[in-house]
């Protein structure tokens, strides 16, 4: 089976593994696993920020950042499609107490003036805009890369009004890769930034937050009140530096194998390609062929493929490590003989 559905089933490598059945570990609560500190510290220096936190999940880093960022009572500023908004089950106003206000965006990237004219003014009838979030790359555009210019452009406006700005970088480093913008100046255009060591870097498990020192002291307590202190985690530490600093180039090779998959399958009757191929998520429509994605994506099964829905007649294909140039062009001719 070609699993397609996400780059999260990635498989840790052999190299992963014996990082974990190697690694040096301590208390994490105490601040004490070797492999642990290792991992936050490399994280700190290669986004130019001051403290690092390893988390369990991007999801948890996110929430973790709202709480540490707002107050109860308050709104955040999201792009309308953010992975914050539709897919952590609205964790933001079940644990921070604060409501999201969406900014429909052009490919992932929300109007710098439109987030000027959300934030609140001072008015006893409005919450206080407590954060700004950004994602990139933004998963549901289709793995787009929101420009640079507009991250600039939005994180000078929040500066203006002192408000945080949180980056979901989920797959940053895939915005990295296809960009050639270096990490840290992304991650300039943030106050924090919280990325994916699983996914196309591989790790098994765990995400990182990045900030201040201060920030990140406040972030730990968060942490542990979410059930996130984490003890001899050096063992899930240690793959997780391993994808950081020795899986975030290759991540050029997706790229590739997702170009190819799109422009092969733009060519195919009854199907087209709905967002621009920046990354490794290609999106592919079938109305043409008069089917739903559920009934498509039952062919593609049978035909040892696996993919997810992405809409009513739009399903998902994301290209990662464990999916090789052979792979994909055995999807090519199993979907050209469908």
């Amino acid at each position: 089976m070609i699993d397609l559905r996400s780059d999260t089933v990635t498989k840790p490598t052999a190299k992963m593994r014996q990082a974990a059945f190697e690694a040096e570990v301590g208390d994490d609560v105490y601040v004490e696993d070797p492999s642990v500190i290792q991992l936050e510290e490399k994280a700190a220096e290669m986004l130019g920020k001051e403290a690092a936190l390893f988390v369990t999940s991007g999801t948890q880093g996110n929430q973790i950042a709202a709480l540490t960022h707002c107050k109860p009572g308050e709104e955040v500023l999201l792009e309308a499609s953010a992975h914050l908004f539709l897919y952590e089950g609205a964790s933001m106003s079940a644990f921070a107490g604060v409501q999201p206000r969406t900014i429909k965006g052009n490919r992932g990237a929300m109007d710098p003036a439109e987030v000027a004219a959300a934030i609140r003014p001072d008015d006893i009838h409005f919450p206080e805009t407590g954060m700004i979030c950004l994602e990139n790359t933004h998963n549901k555009a289709g793995g787009a890369i929101v420009p640079l210019e507009n991250m600039q452009q939005i994180y000078e406006t929040a500066r203006e009004h002192t408000i945080p700005v949180h980056l979901d970088g989920a797959r940053l480093f895939n915005a990295v890769a296809a960009s050639g913008v270096s990490v840290k100046h992304y991650a300039s255009q943030a106050d924090t930034v919280q990325f994916c060591l699983s996914k196309g870097l591989g790790a098994p498990v765990g995400s990182i937050i990045t900030g201040s020192s201060a920030f990140i002291r406040k972030a730990r307590k968060w942490r542990k009140r979410l059930g996130g202190g984490l003890r001899q985690a050096g063992v899930i530490a240690a793959p997780g530096y391993i994808a950081l600093t020795e899986m975030t180039q290759r991540l050029v090779e997706d790229h590739e194998n997702a170009r190819l998959l799109a422009e092969q399958a733009a060519a195919m009757p009854g199907l087209s390609i709905e967002n621009q191929v920046d990354t490794n998520i290609i999106l592919i429509n079938v109305a043409g062929r008069g089917e739903t994605a559920g009934e498509y994506l039952e062919k593609l099964k049978s035909n040892g493929i696996l993919a997810v829905p992405f809409g009513p007649q739009t399903i998902r294909f994301v290209t990662h490590f464990d999916v090789s140039r052979e792979n994909i062009q055995t999807v090519i001719d199993r979907m050209h003989r469908l």
